[in-house]
Order: structure tokens, then sequence, then C-alpha cells
């Protein structure tokens, strides 16, 4: 067993005691086979000295078992990691941003506390997965929706709290936002209700989340600040329809315009699901820009779509709603573009029918899937697979000239570095007004190779952050090359978020280290870089 930095043996021992007393023995983990569980599958440090493991775990199944664990913690200086499923795979996985740090896994807290039909709300636990949310929904014979991640094996609480999107409507896809009302652990072990949890016997938790005074919620995402053992959520009503269908533009000069009408219509909401713009002829038979040996743009790009037939973009919408009106705002959406094409996909009625399950994308009808571990898997086009992947995943201008821009400028950066990139795709549109330029780069059980790649990530962070394009989200290899370029006015941001970090959690226990915020003691030694 590994004793946590900083620690003798004798007081993790003592910890442990206590914890086992408070949880039970058959809960606690720390034989290597049962720490190995908690590795970082697509670890960038995989057997490396620097790689982040785990000295114990353990699987509480109350809120009164949390604060418990916490308090054993807190009282010694043991440092503890919160992870609701462990299955940010691509972004950490169940590997704690500190090594050594005792995984305080929330698996065993898998109630679905309530569902309102009337509220259109729920409120759930941190180890409720979005398939366990499905089949509660399905089996009470619900008309409410959730919003799912790809994959959607994760919990909703732990993909909220890390930032994370999904496919339908508005209000529904940006899954923090959707939140409403917390319960929170923190790391002396009191318990926190947000919003107007704070009421005693509040009956508006699920449906007012501002509460009264200032808001704290925000506090807790990508947090270091407490343990989130409870949450509410807005659920989607199910709509009488779902309507895709795409507007084709021949000219390469046509993507700034179609940018800012698909961004005036959203905002109009005039469409309400998630838009995806693409090129047809860059993308075309299965091909990526990082195909070709240099992107063609202008000119060129408006001779390939001559030749080819194909638009230079498309911009794929999506309604949801009565068929009746979604067949007025598609008709409206098209006379805003006089000199397109247009392309109706797919009307389905809902409820779904099974030959409808057969066809759909199961995520744009709020259904998980674990369709999304396809890619890179081995398969005759790709019979070497790599043995993971991360994602790169900076916030780009949701404009036509900042998408050429980032394209062209993270494209010959990862040519210039080296960078292989297993996805590039078009910008992700979850959020409204904002672009994602999602990347997932190949990783290796390959020290050399994964040395290599660290480097060059974190010169790509660096050429990014100078255009004024910042990560949202990364793995641990990268939190403290993140935090860096957030760097205004000599890094306020890190340095409120590390003097309210000292005010929460003076013994600096709970996630030391997660997205670049260290505890006082660890700041004075530098963090670990």
């Amino acid at each position: 067993m590994t004793t946590p930095p900083g620690l003798t043996a004798a007081v993790f021992d003592d910890a442990l005691r206590e914890i086992r007393a408070a949880v039970g023995d058959e809960w606690v983990f720390t034989t290597p086979a049962d720490t190995a569980l908690y590795r970082d599958a697509y670890s960038l440090f995989w057997d490396e000295p620097e790689e982040r493991l785990a000295s114990a775990a353990v699987a509480p199944a109350t809120v009164e078992q949390v604060q418990a664990v916490t308090r054993a913690c807190n009282a010694r200086g043991v440092p503890l990691y919160p992870i609701s499923t462990g299955r940010n795979l691509g972004y950490g996985g169940s590997a704690p941003a500190y090594s050594g740090s005792v995984v305080l896994d929330l698996k065993r807290m898998d109630r679905v506390i309530e569902v309102d039909e009337r509220n259109g709300s729920c409120i759930v636990e941190p180890g409720v997965s979005y398939f366990d949310m499905y089949r509660h929904l399905q089996s009470r014979g619900s008309r409410l929706w959730i919003d799912v991640p790809d994959p959607g094996w994760g919990s909703m609480i732990g993909n909220a709290l890390d930032f994370g999107g999904g496919y339908t409507a508005n209000p529904y896809r940006n899954h923090f936002e959707a939140h409403c009302g917390m319960e929170v652990v923190l790391a002396d072990g009191e318990i926190l209700r947000t919003g107007m949890g704070a009421l005693p016997g509040a009956q508006t938790w699920q449906q007012y989340r501002y509460g009264f005074g200032p808001y704290l919620d925000g506090l807790f995402k990508q947090s270091t600040l407490g343990i989130t053992t409870k949450m509410g959520f807005w659920l989607f009503p199910q709509p009488e329809a779902y309507f895709t269908a795409s507007i084709n533009l021949p000219r390469y000069d046509d993507l700034p315009m179609l940018v800012d009408t698909i961004g005036e219509l959203e905002n109009a909401n005039i469409f309400n699901g998630m838009p995806g713009i693409s090129s047809p002829v860059l993308f075309r038979g299965g091909k990526n820009p990082l195909d070709f040996p240099e992107i063609p743009e202008g000119a060129e790009m408006d001779r390939l779509a001559r030749e080819t037939g194909l638009p230079c973009w498309s911009a794929r919408l999506t309604f949801y709603g009565p068929e009746q009106v979604i067949r007025a705002q598609w008709a409206y959406a098209k006379s805003r573009f006089p000199t397109a094409s247009f392309t109706e996909h797919a009307l389905v009625k809902l409820p779904l029918s099974p030959a409808d399950m057969e066809r759909i994308h199961k995520p744009s009808f709020g259904i998980p899937s674990l369709e999304m571990f396809a890619m890179g898997a081995r398969s005759a086009h790709n019979p070497n697979p790599t043995d993971g992947h991360f994602w790169f995943s900076p916030i780009i201008p949701r404009t036509g000239e900042g998408f050429i821009a980032a394209n062209r400028i993270i494209r010959q950066t990862c040519q210039r570095l080296d960078i292989p990139v297993l996805l590039f795709s078009p910008p992700v549109s979850s959020w409204w007004r904002a672009f994602i330029l999602v990347m997932a780069i190949p990783v290796h059980k390959d020290p050399a190779r994964n040395q290599h790649l660290r480097a060059a990530v974190k010169e790509l962070i660096r050429v990014c952050a100078d255009h004024g394009w910042g990560e949202y989200r990364t793995a641990p290899a990268f939190h403290d090359a993140v935090m860096d370029t957030y760097s205004y006015n000599n890094h306020i941001v890190r340095r409120v978020n590390e003097r309210i970090k000292d005010a929460l959690d003076p013994n600096g226990i709970l996630s030391v280290g997660r997205y670049g915020v260290w505890p006082k003691r660890l700041r004075e030694q530098g963090g670990r870089k």
C-alpha cells in the first residue's frame, strides 16, 4: 500500500481505521490489484514515475458516510479525490490529479431521489449514470428526456460538474446550466445546500436555482472545494416531432454569412437543436482536413466544389416541437439563404417506434449509447489501434473567420510539432453562442512517445492561447499548463481560486491540484507541474 505524500504510514493507517469503521471494511480498497482499477486507462504518464496513482479508495453509500470519510481525512491531512463513477475517459478517468490521493468513489450513491413530471425535473445522487436515469424514466412511462453526452455511461452529476454537453434542445444540452440545486459536503464535513435548498423544507429547490444572496453553485464546477452528493436537473419534455435538415452553400466566402445567420436564427429560437457546420468538400469520402498536405482555401476550395459537385459548406439544423411549428420554422430558415440548396434528412414523430430506434442517432433523442467507442477501435481500416486518447478542446470564436483561422493554425502547429490526431472535428455547438474545436489525440503505453506528446501539446496550448483560444477542460497532465494561460492581471483568476481554496479547505485535502488549483502547502513547494 502506498502512503500519500507528506504522511507517515502510522497516520495513514489511523485514517483508514476510522474510514473502515464508517463505511465497512469491504468498501475500503488498499491492495495493488484494487487500486490499479483507479488508474487512468488513457494516462499520458503510463508506467512513468509521474503517473497519477491512488494510494487507496473508499466507496461510501450515504451522505453521512461521505461526511465521516471527509472528517477523518481532514483531521490528518489525507488528500481525498472524489469521483462520481470515474468514466471521464480522455480527461483523466478515475485517477487522482495528485498522485497518492485516496479516491472517494461515489458509485454506490446511485439513487434517483425524485422525478417531478409536472416541473420537468429530477434530483439524483452522483452514482446515477445516464443509462440508470434513462431506464428509470422508461420504467415509469415518463414523457421526460435526459440530455446525454457521447458516450453515455458516466454520471449525470460528474459530467455536469466537468461542464459536459449533449445533443438535444438548447436549455438542456449544457448540463451544468441545466442543473438546479446542489448538496455539497465541504472539507470539514459540513453539508451545504445551494439555491432554494438552503431554506429548510423548501418546495422549490429544483425550480429556482439562485436562492438568496450570492450564487454559489459555480464554485463547485471543475472544483476542488467540495463533494457533490445530490444535484437537481431540468429535464426535456418529449416533443411531438424531431426534424433535421441542411443548408448547403457553394462558395468558400459564404462561411461568415452562414455562421452569422445560423447564430441569429438560434438566438431567436427559430431552431432549438444543436447546429452543426461542416465542409462536404473537405470531409468527402471520410477524409479529414488533416489528410490534406495543405487545407484548400479560397479559389482552390471553390474549384474542388465545382469539380466534385459538393457544397463548400453545409449547416445542419435540428428542430424539436410540433410538426406544424417545425415546418414553419424551417420554411423561414430557408428564406434567409436565397443562394443555398437544401437537404431534408429526417422527420421523426414521437414516441419512437422500434424501426426508428434502429436508424436514429440515439443521443439526439436523449438515449445513452456507447457507439462513440467505435472511434479508434480495431477494424479493417484501423488494424493497429492506439491505447486510448485524450481530448484537446479549445473554445474558438463563433464566426466563420474564427473557424478558418483556428483550423489553419492548429493544423499547422500539429504538423510542426508532430502531434498525431485521431479525430479533428468541425466546430461543435453543444453550448449556446460558443464553438469548441474538438480533437482526439492518441496516446500509447510508450513513455518516449508520451513524453514527446506532453511537451508538444503544452506548446500547442500556448499557441492557442496566444491567439485568444483557451481550453475549457483538459486531462490532468495539462491542468497547470492550461491554467497558466488564463493570466489576465497577473493570474488573478488562479489567485482568487487559491484564496477561496484556503478559506473553504484550509488543510488542502480535496481534489488537490485539479484544474490547476493547489493548496497553500504545495503552492509554497511549487505545486506539481
